[in-house]
């Protein structure tokens, strides 16, 4: 089994930023794509991030040129920079891990998932 424990979520300002980190443990041979999603009620998860391990990536389109994911794989942690955030960034972000390469951008494709960090970008 793999845990993943997401850190970093909280309220900020629109324009302001917040860094979201997930850390991988258990026992797992490796850990290949790892991204990140978003989800508002009443709404179905999205992608906001993926990576694969040799740092492959791909983003939404909401969020290109704003967000930054990165991994380090000696830490199997993932983590997402979000810069200039607007109010429409406003969910419960998770992260998400899988042992097959890609990067992966289906959510049902990912094996794993923390249990959810909010976000809140405040107007």
């Amino acid at each position: 089994q793999v845990q993943l424990v997401e850190s970093g979520g909280g309220l900020v300002q629109a324009g302001g930023s917040l860094r979201l980190s997930c850390a991988a443990s258990g026992s797992f041979f490796s850990i290949n794509s790892m991204g990140w999603y978003r989800q508002v009620p009443g709404k179905q998860r999205e992608l906001v991030a993926v990576i694969s391990r040799d740092g492959s990536t791909n983003y939404a389109d909401s969020v290109k040129g704003r967000f930054t994911i990165s991994r380090d794989n000696a830490k199997n942690t993932v983590y997402l920079q979000m810069n200039s955030l607007k109010p429409e960034d406003t969910a419960v972000y998770y992260c998400a891990a899988d042992s097959d390469y890609g990067p992966l951008s289906k959510a049902d494709e990912y094996d794993y998932w923390g249990q959810g960090t909010q976000v809140t970008v405040s107007s």
